[in-house]
């Protein structure tokens, strides 16, 4: 089980990470240049949404439905995922992050993370 501090801490060790405000949730996003959001937390912190690509969402799903889901909207179909944060491990989490803040960096951001 992920609790909101363990989240923040794991979303905050990505090169450039910051936390912001999303309406009533909090966003983790790539603070430069465009401040694109890779994870989301809601208020009652029963799970985050990471931002994937569909594929990579099908292949979590189905690998993990208990831990994985599709957002039930149109932002679902573009591949934004809930994940559990009562299933989740500390592991699996950094996992789906990274992939997450990989989509939302600019590339040039990316040797960062891998070096």
């Amino acid at each position: 089980m992920i609790k909101p501090a363990e989240l923040r801490k794991i979303a905050l060790t990505f090169p450039h990470a910051i936390e912001r405000p999303h309406f009533d949730w909090a966003s983790f996003r790539v603070d430069k240049p465009k401040g694109k959001i890779f994870a989301t937390l809601p208020p009652h912190h029963e799970f985050t949404n990471v931002f994937l690509t569909p594929e990579e969402q099908a292949m979590l799903v189905e690998a993990e439905p208990g831990m994985f889901f599709k957002v039930p909207n149109k932002w679902g179909d573009k591949g934004a995922t809930s994940i559990r944060l009562a299933q989740v491990d500390a592991l699996t989490l950094k996992s789906a992050l990274t992939l997450s803040w990989r989509h939302a960096a600019p590339a040039k951001f990316h040797g960062d993370l891998d070096g």
